[in-house]
């Protein structure tokens, strides 16, 4: 059965009818729903995709018949949307160096080559259908943004750099913990969610968009390794695709993540959830800013001061402000507000993975502000963390998170969260559990291994 609709999967929309007959559906749509399937193009964002969408013409061969001969112009990148193509040499080429291999769906040819010209000639198997992207719209392939496969984006902001993956293999890509990123001894547990959140959304089409994951911590991540995010494609729908990931270092899994994505539809709607009323940001002072001022605060021990003012102080690549003041340390609960430093490139997926990668700062200590005394040494992990995504999100402007905990036990913390953006709409919800125990003293066993279980 199927989850979208309580019937049985529908196959997707035959595209070779939609392109004969535009008008018996969405022939934009679908367009950009196969080019979103297309291996090159997945490291693209949504926006290069939709160009790229309105910018291809259709051709269609005959059996037998030429689509590219040597020395002929290559005039643009070649999608097999229907059918076969053979690539080969020209007939006075020796037989043992013929490199002869047949094209199929989703495959592509004219890109890349360092010549003007083809080089091979590429002949019709089958009745063929292409897709044909010409050389003036060549630029969509290589946009500046994380998700091109080219170059890191060194002049983007820091949370673009951390969240650039190389893609390795169709399914494979590579992520690093950087200089300046967040680690906490460890690589920093929404690091790994929003890397990789952001290797399922490259394997998705574009029309659609995450609207639930659920992630596991298994072993703390090394910051000084690479870490290799494998997608595999667990459901492919009309309405609704669905990613499992798994990040490994030194061949373990790390880190599993399930992600299910959905296309817009219009349906029912409410919000009960109501916003605190909280100062908004502008009147409250940054994480650098309380730092400064506990420095030069007269009311805390010189010792405590010079010690602080010792400490490297890196910011962190998420501005944030606090809505209550010191004194509520020991509630269950926090508010905040919080924003992507600098300017993020324009497209949905980015912000969505740069929210969660913010959604686990500070989330799990709420759990244990009840507990806090003086002299007491506690840590924690992350165990689970699952996220709801709601409506869409704009991670560069401010966004108050509401965080609770209802609840400790067993050495497990549990916390709650709900994100609003500044018009009071409820954009997102989450839910983490997290190990919280005392730390252990001097001369003490290791209760920490490795493995977080």
């Amino acid at each position: 059965m199927d989850r979208e609709e309580g019937k049985a999967v529908q196959s997707p929309p035959n595209l070779g009818a939609l392109l004969a007959n535009p008008r018996g559906g969405c022939h934009w749509c679908a367009v950009t729903e196969f080019l979103g399937q297309v291996p090159l193009l997945q490291c693209l964002p949504s926006s290069s995709i939709r160009r790229i969408a309105d910018a291809v013409l259709v051709k269609r061969y005959e059996p037998g018949g030429y689509v590219a001969r040597e020395g002929d112009p290559v005039d643009g990148l070649y999608i097999i949307l229907d059918g076969q193509a053979e690539v080969s040499a020209p007939a006075n080429t020796e037989e043992e160096n013929r490199p002869d291999y047949v094209l199929n769906k989703y495959d592509y040819f004219g890109y890349g080559t360092n010549s003007s010209v083809h080089q091979v000639n590429v002949i019709a198997v089958s009745k063929l259908t292409c897709f044909v992207l010409p050389n003036q719209y060549g630029h969509l392939l290589q946009p500046k943004t994380i998700w091109s496969a080219e170059e890191t984006p060194e002049n983007h902001s820091l949370l673009e750099q951390i969240l650039h993956l190389e893609p390795l293999e169709v399914d494979i890509f590579r992520g690093f913990t950087l200089p300046g990123a967040p680690t906490f001894r460890q690589v920093f547990g929404g690091q790994l969610i929003g890397q990789a959140l952001a290797a399922a959304s490259k394997t998705v089409d574009c029309l659609k968009a995450v609207h639930s994951l659920h992630a596991i911590f298994l072993i703390a991540g090394d910051k000084n390794l690479p870490i290799i995010y494998q997608v595999h494609r667990a459901r492919d729908g009309t309405s609704f695709a669905t990613r499992k990931v798994e990040a490994k270092q030194k061949g373990l899994v790390i880190f599993t993540l399930i992600a299910s994505f959905q296309k817009d539809e219009l349906g029912f709607e409410h919000q009960a959830a109501i916003m605190p009323d909280v100062p908004p940001p502008e009147e409250l002072l940054n994480l650098e800013e309380i730092r400064e001022r506990r420095l030069t605060d007269p009311r805390f021990p010189m010792q405590y001061r010079n010690s602080a003012a010792k400490k490297k102080f890196v910011p962190w690549p998420i501005e944030m402000r606090f809505c209550e003041d010191s004194a509520s340390q020991h509630k269950p609960s926090l508010n905040y507000w919080f924003r992507a430093r600098g300017k993020l490139s324009d497209d949905p997926a980015l912000h969505r993975c740069v929210v969660a990668y913010a959604s686990d700062l500070l989330y799990s200590g709420v759990s244990l502000n009840p507990h806090r005394e003086k002299g007491l040494k506690t840590y924690s992990l992350s165990l689970d963390h699952s996220i709801w995504f709601h409506k869409p999100v704009k991670a560069d402007d401010w966004l108050l998170y509401v965080i609770d905990s209802p609840s400790a036990h067993g050495g497990r913390g549990f916390v709650t969260g709900r994100m609003f953006n500044r018009q009071g709409e409820l954009v997102m919800s989450l839910t983490q559990e997290a190990l919280i125990r005392r730390a252990k003293t001097p001369g003490q066993p290791s209760q920490t291994p490795r493995p977080k279980l």
